[in-house]
């Protein structure tokens, strides 16, 4: 690790997951060309975000972070179409939210793996088909998915198209949040059609309706809710995996009012868990700039290693600055998560827990589809959960892929989503997600989850003094 930091350190060093782009002229013309581009996030947002999640650290609010497993240049064309895919995305990532704050009583802190989530990290470089081998695809910001030479050909350019998609993307979000379509009185709205017809719909209306009586309220009591923006509007952030260096160098900028250097790719970047090598490239971009950070957490980090990593990519022990991802595995949860929680407590170290339930949970499906069960999703958080009472710490957020589609790619669900009906709607690049029923389903139970431990939490101290 270099003792100075510049936002190009980390050339030189080891690096994993690199894609070898055939013309490094080429590549280096689009870096160029990026570098004097406007900056897709302000310093000043990413501080808002950073001190959001010192709350949650603090057991005061709860992280909601979800999205694509990797969005796609073919379905951010939506945006042409009056943004359909974006805007169902951020319906149900509101509906979840609602869930969250009125059931559970928790302020929710809301980031979506959206606009700039293109690039993904693969077990191979190579796929095999047929007796063909072709680079991996690895996400429509390096090269195509579509199984020829000539689109598993990693394209700089395809940057280019990233940086643009993901600004029209940031631009749709921004005016939703801050437009009016956020605002509680347009709750009942948010619920899409074909979830409807399901179990969790019910459940939704009846907290639906108990708002509406709450607003209906406030206005008999001469209080307008439009006038108020916490009820009208919401802060909605971003984030990606920083894993194309060379772009999130491009769009590293310093800030003016503090002089520190700053990723405006995103608000939040996170580190995976196949790049977080203490002395190569990733971890050493990541300690350089000041946005808040995750850091992905397998069963192959150790509790040392955690500190180690600490250590560098929070130094100062930040509040907000590291929300640790955890994804082990349904049942490896207990085997792997208390040494993490009592390194870091031993230590005093100020993080954010958060468990991402659908990594290490992927399987194959009879039918050859890669599917992950929604009763091991739940299993893995229910047991995150379960630890973090049992060690008396705080389990303060979710990392989940899923989409506002009416997709069929995890199995199970109030729906029942079987094997045989993956091949139905089966639309993602890369890593199957849940759709809307599914999340919806799941934020009810994370709100009682979360309604418990935040009961735990308070009843902890009246215990220690009696």
């Amino acid at each position: 690790m270099k003792t100075t930091w510049k936002p190009d350190s980390w050339r030189g060093l080891p690096i994993e997951q690199a894609p070898q782009f055939p013309d490094a002229a080429v590549l280096e013309n689009v870096e160029k060309e990026l570098s004097v581009y406007p900056p897709l996030i302000f310093a000043g947002e990413a501080r808002g975000l950073k001190e959001e999640l010192a709350k949650v650290a603090a057991g005061k609010a709860f992280l909601l972070q979800g999205g694509d497993c990797a969005e796609s240049f073919s379905e951010h064309a939506a945006i042409s179409a009056n943004g359909t895919n974006i805007r169902d995305f951020f319906r149900v990532f509101l509906q979840m939210a609602v869930v969250l704050t009125y059931a559970a009583a928790s302020p929710v802190v809301k980031v979506g793996r959206i606009a700039g989530q293109f690039a993904k990290p693969r077990s191979s470089p190579v796929e095999k088909k047929d007796g063909v081998e072709l680079p991996s695809y690895r996400g429509d910001i390096v090269n195509g998915i579509a199984f020829t030479e000539a689109a598993r050909r990693p394209d700089p350019k395809r940057q280019i198209e990233a940086y643009r998609l993901s600004a029209a993307t940031l631009n749709l979000l921004r005016a939703f949040s801050h437009g009016g379509y956020a605002s509680l009185g347009r709750v009942h709205q948010w619920m899409l059609g074909y979830v409807k017809d399901s179990s969790q719909s019910h459940l939704y209306e009846e907290l639906a309706n108990r708002i509406s009586d709450a607003l209906d309220f406030m206005r008999a009591c001469g209080l307008d809710p439009e006038k108020h923006p916490e009820l009208r509007a919401t802060d909605f952030y971003t984030s990606h995996e920083a894993l194309l260096l060379g772009y999130e160098q491009a769009l590293t900028r310093i800030d003016s009012t503090s002089g520190d250097w700053y990723a405006t790719s995103a608000h939040m970047i996170w580190i995976g868990d196949r790049t977080r090598q203490p002395d190569h490239a990733h971890v050493e971009y990541c300690r350089g700039v000041r946005n808040p950070l995750g850091l992905k957490c397998g069963p192959s980090l150790t509790p040392d290693g955690l500190l180690q990593l600490l250590d560098l990519l929070n130094p100062e022990n930040e509040p907000g600055r590291m929300t640790l991802i955890c994804r082990f595995g349904a049942d490896k949860v207990g085997a792997h998560l208390p040494a993490m929680i009592r390194a870091v407590q031993r230590e005093g170290r100020s993080v954010v827990w958060s468990s991402d339930p659908m990594h290490g949970n992927t399987v194959t499906s009879t039918s050859g589809y890669k599917t992950r069960r929604f009763e091991s999703i739940l299993k893995e958080v229910r047991s995150f959960f379960e630890v973090h009472q049992a060690e008396g710490s705080y389990p303060g957020g979710v990392h989940l892929e899923m989409t506002g589609g009416n997709v069929t790619e995890c199995t199970g669900g109030a729906r029942a989503i079987t094997d045989a009906d993956l091949n139905d709607r089966y639309h993602t690049f890369c890593d199957p997600r849940l759709n809307a029923d599914q999340a919806i389903e799941l934020a009810f139970l994370l709100a009682d989850l979360l309604k418990k431990a935040r009961h735990a939490q308070v009843s902890a101290p009246a215990a220690a003094i009696a």
